[in-house]
């Protein structure tokens, strides 16, 4: 199947396995036996920076409840009703993520992927996270705290962690702020 191939292989089409994804994952509300199974994936749509057009691209992600670094002092902290949720991996606490946190690898491409050129120019998206459809805005991690968010996708997703070493770029680290 297609979608189990190289991705770097002659012939591989990665929109085409995309559309196989987007498809799954809308019809399971995320749950994909056939095309990736096992894998946790978030649907992100920007808008095309030169067609206005929406594009989705499905992407693996880790959930950060940590404070935003803009907020006011004491949000977010952990309190007696609100414990400790900085990065994790499991969103399972029942309650949804206050941001998700994706890497614009682009399979170690020595170019950014354009979904993420697209949100440079449009910061606000749409995040598919299960059944739902999220209103968020994206912003690029820099700093100590992209340090700590590229952290926890490595050890989220394994597979990405040599991809920084195999290109010349920084490849962005991009927080998406769910909207209430």
């Amino acid at each position: 199947m297609a979608d189990t191939q190289d991705p770097r292989s002659p012939g591989f089409d990665l929109k085409a396995v995309n559309q196989t994804v987007i498809a799954e994952y809308r019809a399971t509300g995320g749950v994909l036996e056939r095309t990736l199974p096992g894998s946790r994936l978030v649907l992100l749509t920007t808008i095309g920076r030169r067609s206005g057009q929406e594009h989705t691209t499905p992407l693996g992600y880790v959930t950060d409840n940590s404070p935003d670094p803009a907020s006011s002092p004491g949000e977010g902290h952990a309190s007696a009703d609100r414990p400790d949720r900085s990065v994790r991996d499991d969103g399972t606490d029942g309650r949804r993520p206050d941001r998700l946190v994706v890497f614009a690898s682009n399979m170690a491409s020595p170019r950014h992927p354009d979904w993420y050129l697209n949100l440079t120019t449009n910061p606000k998206v749409v995040v598919e996270l299960g059944h739902e459809h999220l209103d968020a805005v994206a912003t690029t991690a820099t700093g100590d705290e992209r340090v700590r968010l590229h952290a926890a996708l490595v050890e989220t997703m394994p597979g990405i962690r040599g991809h920084q070493e195999q290109v010349d770029r920084d490849i962005p680290v991009v927080v998406l702020a769910l909207l209430r």
